[in-house]
């Protein structure tokens, strides 16, 4: 989440890194090594050094410097190839070969000098007694250590914040639309009052073991995502007795200088969207500071040869890696892709530009890049800057990607040309090659698999009714009504999918074969846990039309909600649709929360 006018639903969303003192040998064990020792060490590293640098200095034929963030850099897959002796090798237009040598020779130089200044460093290093060294070593330590305290004591920047929103929009003045409104702030008292007596602390709730529950998205660690989560969704309901826990959890609780191996995406729409929201609606300081803090512990995750960050980071080490299912370990579209609003507010709030640099590298490079048929890739190699697998899904793997890019141009004020443009060009691009109508006259979004269609959509995509119709305003060539009925189509298709079912929910995903229409076809796509895409759509086409239609099918689908996912403990996904006996998968999402109830 970004600002409160702009909660992306289905897309959420100061201490420094805390890299601790160097590590000194224990000053008992300092005192048992021989002097002679000590001062062997230290020459053998210094020679080390030096040989090391002399014998590995970079060969001029060989190696060139690249820099991804340079406007003039080639990139695969858009000019590689043309005039280069190594076609795929990243290249630098500008200084000539003579430039070249002439700065080569200049770092050889000073790192020459930079050695013998060294060597006459430790050649006074060996002079001193044990006593010296040891004095020496103590006073850098403590040197680094009050450096740290320091820097930790610095307050963010002041930085005014819009007017905040608060509660005070008034009640409906139908009492029939009260009644409904109380009876979703009920279901939302009844999962966090459950997730706070059976589950405080822990990522999520299993409501009918009645006990804390995670998934590896979250690491091994008991960060609170729910909390944090469903923050701004208590503000707004006027739950102020329970944001109040939920900001003292977070005050006394939550840490991230964890040994934990996190997703980089569901952190940051989770808890830095999830904090930033809460900061911008209620002004307390200390969402600020700690989504800061968060933010700095993903940062390691852009250290790969593109760019383009890791799927997951381990929050300690900064190792990043990704996921072994994803197309040759590629990274992922709708994650890199939907970091922007939450890391552009970063900057914004810390005066620090290093967020705004790193999602405008990710786009600067993506719009360097060919596209299959103007279509996004679901999958991006991170080392090589190439695309993998040729899958194309405005549902899993893709959505989020296009929400952001026309969020990021409605929260610059509509000034973010660039994110409109690539908007509007994937947008042509999906509606040619992946929009279609089945035979009983359903609109539907296909994925792109290997060149051919296919005909299933994901509850996922279902988002994309609402996105169509928010973006409708300010669509090339005066297409505004258009968009605005693709997405009412895509809500009716959407609503299908539920209205087909025993349980009035909607499957994970489903066909348009032959005589199979808006059906889950497979066991494995039957389930139903708790996602709101498809409410999230009916919100957006009701704030637009208001058609009373969407409010209908938005009740429709709460009182399934509330009849068949509803236990004694909470809220539970069903894992089949179809059947009136639904068994339930005993998982009370973050996300029913931050997003379903909202």
């Amino acid at each position: 989440m970004t600002t409160p006018a702009l909660l992306p639903l289905s897309g959420r969303r100061i201490p420094p890194l805390n890299l601790g003192p160097p590590s000194f040998p224990h000053h008992r064990a300092t005192l048992r090594l021989s002097e002679k020792f000590i001062l062997l060490l230290i020459l053998s590293a210094f020679i080390t050094l030096c040989f090391g640098a002399f014998f590995f200095l970079p060969d001029s034929s060989k190696h060139k410097r690249f820099d991804l963030g340079l406007e003039d850099v080639l990139i695969p897959h858009v000019d590689a190839n043309r005039g280069a002796k190594n076609p795929g090798v990243f290249l630098i237009h500008g200084p000539d070969e003579h430039r070249h040598r002439e700065e080569e020779e200049r770092l050889r130089n000073k790192i020459r000098a930079d050695h013998e200044k060294a060597l006459e460093e430790a050649k006074e290093k060996l002079k001193k007694s044990r006593e010296e060294i040891r004095a020496e070593i103590q006073t850098e330590k403590n040197k680094v250590v009050q450096e740290m305290k320091t820097k930790e004591k610095k307050p963010l920047p002041p930085v005014p914040i819009p007017n905040l929103t608060g509660i005070n929009g008034g009640d409906p003045e139908s009492s029939d639309i009260r009644k409904k409104r109380e009876k979703i702030k009920e279901m939302m008292k009844h999962a966090w009052d459950n997730y706070r007596i059976y589950g405080w602390g822990h990522n999520e709730l299993r409501p009918i073991a009645r006990k804390g529950h995670s998934t590896n998205i979250f690491g091994s660690s008991q960060m609170g995502a729910t909390i944090v989560d469903a923050l701004d969704t208590l503000y707004i309901m006027g739950l102020l007795d329970e944001f109040r826990d939920g900001q003292k959890w977070i005050e006394d609780n939550l840490d991230f200088s964890v040994n934990s191996e996190v997703s980089v995406f569901e952190v940051n729409i989770r808890f830095i969207g999830g904090l930033l929201s809460a900061y911008y609606l209620s002004g307390e300081e200390i969402f600020k500071i700690k989504a800061v803090q968060l933010a700095e512990k993903l940062l390691p995750a852009f250290n790969t040869p593109t760019g383009i960050p890791w799927a997951m980071v381990n929050l300690k080490s900064g190792v990043g890696r990704n996921w072994g299912w994803a197309s040759a370990g590629s990274s992922i579209l709708a994650e890199f892709g939907t970091l922007h609003m939450e890391f552009v507010h970063l900057s914004y709030l810390t005066g620090d530009p290093v967020y705004y640099k790193k999602v405008m590298h990710i786009r600067k490079l993506l719009q360097k890049m060919d596209r299959p048929n103007g279509l996004y890739p679901n999958y991006l190699n991170p080392r090589t800057g190439r695309w993998g697998q040729y899958h194309t899904s405005v549902g899993g793997l893709g959505d989020s990607f296009y929400e952001y890019l026309l969020k990021a141009w409605l929260m610059s004020d509509k000034t973010d040309h660039e994110a409109r443009k690539m908007y509007d060009d994937a947008i042509e691009a999906i509606e040619k090659h992946l929009i279609k109508k089945s035979r009983g006259g359903l609109t539907f979004i296909g994925e792109w698999k290997n060149g051919h269609l296919e005909k299933k959509m994901g509850h996922l995509a279902c988002f994309a009714g609402g996105m169509f119709a928010l973006g409708a305003d300010g669509s090339r060539m005066d297409k505004a009504g258009h968009y605005l009925e693709l997405g009412a189509e895509i809500a009716h298709t959407c609503h299908e999918s539920y209205d087909r079912t025993a349980l009035k929910l909607g499957p994970e995903s489903f066909k348009f074969d032959g005589a199979v229409e808006a059906v889950a076809v497979r066991q494995a796509e039957k389930y139903y846990i708790l996602r709101p895409e498809v409410i999230e759509t009916y919100w957006y086409l009701w704030r637009f039309t208001h058609d009373p239609r969407y409010r209908r099918w938005g009740w429709e689908a709460a009182l399934a909600i509330e009849k068949y996912c509803r236990v004694s403990g909470g809220f539970s996904g069903v894992k089949d649709v179809y059947s009136s006996t639904p068994t339930h998968d005993d998982v009370q999402q973050s996300f029913f929360l931050a997003e379903t109830l909202k």
